[in-house]
C-alpha cells in the first residue's frame, strides 16, 4: 500500500538495532536479542533495559542511511551488521527495517519548508 504524502511529508523507515550474536567476552553484559530501536530521530529501549555504546557507535554513522529506501544494489540497502569495535568483545549487531514512519519537514528541521 502507498501512502499518498504531501509535498511536505517524507518516510523514514523505523529501526531496531539487535544483539545478533556474541563469540566471545561481553563485558557489557549484553545478551543475544537485546535491542534498541530509532523512530525519526530518536533513540529508544525496553523499560528497565540498557545497550552497550560501543556496540552502538558501530552502526550510528549507518542508521541515516538505513532508514531511508535505497537502490537495490546499493551496499547500504543490503547490508545489515555491524561488529562491536572491543576486538575481546565478538558482539554482532544486526539493524533490521520495521514499518515506515511519515515525517513533515518543519517538525524535524529548524529551517522552514519552502514550495
Amino acid at each position: 500500500m502507498t501512502t499518498l504524502l504531501q509535498d511536505d511529508e517524507f518516510e523514514l523507515y523505523d529501526l531496531q538495532i539487535v544483539v545478533e550474536s556474541i563469540d566471545a567476552n561481553c563485558t557489557c553484559k549484553m545478551t543475544v536479542g537485546d535491542s534498541v530501536y530509532l523512530k525519526g530521530g530518536k533513540i529508544s529501549m525496553p523499560d528497565g533495559s540498557d545497550f552497550c555504546l560501543y556496540a552502538l557507535q558501530s552502526v550510528i554513522p549507518l542508521l541515516p542511511a538505513k532508514q531511508r529506501l535505497l537502490h537495490a544494489a546499493d551496499w547500504m540497502e543490503t547490508d545489515t551488521r555491524a561488529r562491536c569495535p572491543d576486538p575481546g568483545c565478538g558482539l554482532t549487531v544486526r539493524i533490521d527495517r520495521l514499518q515506515k514512519r511519515v515525517l513533515r519537514h518543519d517538525d524535524v528541521s529548524p529551517i522552514s519548508w519552502k514550495k
